[in-house]
């Protein structure tokens, strides 16, 4: 495995660590500010790096059968665990009925939908120059906001919003990842990240708006400056994503392996962390919590579930492809 793939492999590991150490400590973020300025400064770049990335491996989307390869890889899972995790909804929570709507996307799966459509809408960027394609994809993603009917339905809302990020990492090259990770600019990319996250204990704003799933309407009376604070937020977000990724090893490392499997951890941590959040762990957390012991127990969930066992297990119904385990040894010899 050369060091250009290695480097992307190790980012999504890290990523993707994020994403699970966000959603551990979201129970925390009301009660303490030191965890609020931490969720919000791991929202600034965690999606939006791993939409980056998303988008620099969208090259290839016009090659033949390419939409019908994704829409099995995205789609069918989509709707396989949107069905999964309502009914464990139900089951955890034990209230009110079951409802299964397939175009409401629970919790983390709106990526998978809106992933679909970014590879979707490349169809129609290309035809522009980058410039202009850029220019429509912001203008969209800033105007959006001010439609009541464009939210969390479909996520339509993060498609909109955030594909302006898909489509700045559809135009990297690696020319581009090698620059950003020369010595220097890794010196100033940890600058960046510290000031950042220093200025986050003074700055008062509604994280939700890094969500990029709600109207304007959601934050006050829609005015002239929700579009200027959208663009703030574009600009700190890009700056912030491609500092943190100035910062990823390049090399092959003990965690690189795992950083190919971040699709099973996106899909499966969901169930481990709303069963703590609805049962007594979530309560012995509170009692010690620490950044340290929820930053192991991140670490933990994340390389369990990134290990070839549990990809083996849940590859029947997230790849759906059958399993090594399920295939007897006699058969594999035919």
């Amino acid at each position: 495995m050369n060091n250009r793939l290695s480097y992307f492999d190790n980012a999504k590991f890290f990523l993707i660590f994020l994403v699970v150490f966000g959603h551990i400590i979201r129970p925390f973020i009301d009660e303490s500010n030191v965890m609020l300025t931490i969720y919000k400064f791991v929202y600034t770049f965690h999606m939006p790096a791993f939409i980056l990335i998303s988008g620099y491996f969208a090259k290839g989307y016009n090659k033949k059968g390419y939409v019908s390869k994704i829409a099995k890889k995205l789609i069918l899972p989509y709707l396989i665990f949107q069905g999964i995790y309502s009914v464990y909804y139900f089951a955890i929570e034990k209230q009110g009925a079951t409802v299964l709507d397939p175009l409401d996307p629970h919790w983390s799966l709106w990526f998978l939908v809106s992933l679909f459509f970014w590879n979707v809408f490349l169809f129609g960027a290309t035809k522009l120059s980058p410039k202009w394609a850029l220019l429509v994809a912001f203008t969209l993603g800033i105007s959006i906001g001010y439609f009541d009917v464009v939210s969390n339905y479909l996520s339509l809302s993060r498609t909109f919003v955030f594909f302006p990020l898909f489509l700045i990492g559809f135009y990297l090259k690696k020319e581009h990842f090698a620059f950003l990770t020369k010595p220097n600019n890794r010196v100033i990319s940890m600058l960046v990240l510290a000031v950042t996250f220093v200025s986050y204990f003074y700055l008062d704003f509604d994280y939700e708006w890094l969500f990029g799933s709600k109207p304007y309407s959601q934050f006050g009376e829609p005015s002239i400056f929700n579009a200027f604070i959208r663009m703030g937020f574009y600009t700190l977000t890009l700056i912030t994503s491609l500092s943190f990724l100035a910062l990823i090893p390049k090399r092959r490392a003990f965690f690189t392996e795992w950083g190919t499997r971040t699709f099973y951890v996106y899909l499966l941590h969901g169930f481990i962390i709303q069963y703590m959040r609805t049962n007594e762990v979530i309560e012995w957390l509170g009692d010690y919590r620490s950044i340290a012991l929820l930053t192991l127990l991140s670490i933990l969930l994340t390389s369990v579930l990134s290990t070839k066992t549990v990809k083996e297990i849940a590859s029947p119904i997230i790849e759906l492809k059958p399993s090594h385990l399920y295939i007897k040894p006699s058969s594999l010899n035919k």
